[in-house]
């Protein structure tokens, strides 16, 4: 008397014959039930979507909010501006990959200041 070391899939190919037929089911109740699914949102309320806030740190030293170059001193205040009083909690920051980490935590910790909560890191 030899020992049988196969594995049986009978009822693993029961089980998946079932789950299929499970899933065939479904398809067909799901498309005989109706589906209350709201309106889609007036996009003239919104007042148009806001331009994306990007800072950038650029490989010369400088600094640019939106493409325009911009001292660091002044760099506060016009992230300030910006995240006009809290309406806007994205920013995107970008840093030349030569750029000292400490100076891109000095501008997300502005930026952060200045009242963006969500810092976006682009490539």
């Amino acid at each position: 008397m030899a020992l049988n070391s196969d594995i049986n899939v009978t009822p693993m190919i029961d089980v998946l014959l079932v789950l299929l037929v499970v899933f065939m089911i479904s398809v067909q109740v799901r498309s005989l039930l109706s589906v209350n699914v709201p309106p889609p949102a007036d996009q003239s309320k919104a007042g148009g979507a806001a331009p994306q806030v990007v800072l950038e740190l650029k490989d010369d030293g400088s600094y640019a909010v939106n493409g325009t170059v911009t001292a660091i001193e002044t760099l506060p205040a016009r992230l300030q501006e910006l995240a006009e009083g809290g309406k806007r909690n994205l920013i995107f920051v970008r840093a030349a990959p030569r750029r000292p980490y400490r100076e891109v935590i000095r501008a997300v910790d502005l930026a952060k200041g200045a009242g963006f909560q969500i810092v976006g890191y682009m490539p």
